[in-house]
């Protein structure tokens, strides 16, 4: 008798994390890692302090699936006083395990089998393998360097009525990408003559570079009530390890969103979510100075890498630098990235992983650089050394 597999069809559609994969391989090597976005320097006394307070007050048994009252209340605050944004904690948010497990929930809640997802590419890995775990079908929009512009009438040509969703994420992940008020509004516009819900992933909303703009897509006329909001404590407060992210959305998606969150995960930990609730009061110049600090940070790496040869993309906002490494090698972008850290100890991401399956390798690398000064200037000895 023959046996079936033992994966899903749905397994078989995709692979394991690159991002993941390459910090495995930097342990292995013991290279300088500048592949995976973690912070290497401690987080914030405030919300550690706040955290462990809630911990030795026992605030340790599950908190309210869709998220403990004090953080939806602080999430909202924040929404208003940044953005003028007026959301009901009781019906339109819903705490996650992260923004990862945020998008997957709020995909599977919005999106039936066959549906068409419009995805920006490059892309943060895990929006393909979240459509197709929808059974949902990707269409690509390409974003194009070296400014990652989008043609209007891609976008327009990307819409049907079998779309469902568009994912956007801005700051952008991979590219640094801020997307301007004027795409926004194009993409408001075919959202609502489509009939389409927007996903915003925005987890970067908060690290941006020379006068740019994060503009929530929500706020635009006629999108409230078509936009699910993603963000999350990982990026801007530097505790990535967390898992607490979040959806913000109209009633009656928010209502489908936390029966599949509940299902998923049922709830994010619970003194964590005191934790961030206590940091998201923390007063502006916090942001200022940790757009300041990423900044800098930005600058010397463009430098060092730029000084070794590689044709950097200049990020306007997260923090990441795309890479051009042709004027290095012929390498395919997966073996380059293996190369650079297996013989020269810097791990960094193939472009190919942002990218639809089979597209042609991109020949670029993403670097990030929210890292310790010590850690990037030891990859700049390194990269110095091509």
């Amino acid at each position: 008798m023959t046996m079936r597999g033992r994966q899903s069809k749905k397994a078989r559609r995709f692979g394991e994390s690159v991002i993941r994969g390459m910090t495995r391989l930097c342990r292995e090597y013991g290279g300088v890692n500048l592949s995976q976005g973690f912070p290497d320097f401690p987080a914030p006394e405030l919300i550690k302090e706040a955290a462990c307070r809630a911990i030795a007050d026992d605030v340790n048994q599950y908190a309210i699936t869709w998220g403990a009252a004090s953080l939806r209340a602080a999430i909202a605050a924040k929404m208003e006083k940044f953005y003028g944004l007026k959301i009901d904690p009781e019906s339109e948010i819903t705490v996650t395990c992260g923004a990862t497990e945020a998008m997957i929930s709020a995909l599977l809640a919005t999106v039936d089998p066959g549906d068409e997802v419009i995805v920006f590419a490059p892309f943060y890995e895990n929006y393909g393998p979240d459509a197709i775990i929808c059974d949902a079908v990707p269409r690509y929009v390409e974003l194009k360097g070296p400014n990652w512009d989008f043609a209007e009438d891609e976008l327009a040509a990307a819409f049907s009525e079998r779309t469902r969703v568009i994912i956007v994420n801005t700051p952008h992940n991979p590219t640094g990408k801020v997307f301007s008020r004027r795409e926004l509004a194009l993409i408001a516009e075919l959202c609502q003559r489509y009939d389409v819900v927007a996903i915003t992933d925005e987890i970067y909303e908060h690290i941006l570079y020379d006068g740019a703009e994060h503009v929530p897509l929500a706020g635009l006329p006629g999108m409230a009530d078509r936009t699910i909001t993603i963000n999350g404590v990982s990026k801007t407060y530097s505790v990535t390890g967390w898992r607490i992210g979040w959806c913000l959305a109209a009633p009656e998606i928010t209502a489908g969103i936390r029966k599949l969150h509940d299902f998923v995960t049922v709830g994010a930990p619970a003194p964590l979510q005191e934790g961030a609730a206590v940091m998201m009061a923390a007063p502006d110049a916090y942001y200022t100075e940790l757009a300041a600090g990423y900044r800098e940070k930005r600058d010397f790496l463009l430098k060092a890498l730029e000084k070794a040869g590689f044709e950097c993309h200049i990020p306007r906002g997260a923090y990441y630098i795309m890479a051009g490494f042709r004027g290095l090698s012929t390498l395919g972008d997966l073996e380059f990235a293996h190369w650079l850290v297996k013989e020269k100890g810097v791990a960094t991401v193939p472009g190919a992983s942002f990218l639809p399956v089979g597209a042609p390798d991109s020949g670029m690398v993403r670097f990030c650089f929210c890292k310790s000064e010590e850690t990037l200037k030891a990859a700049a000895e390194k990269l110095a050394r091509l």
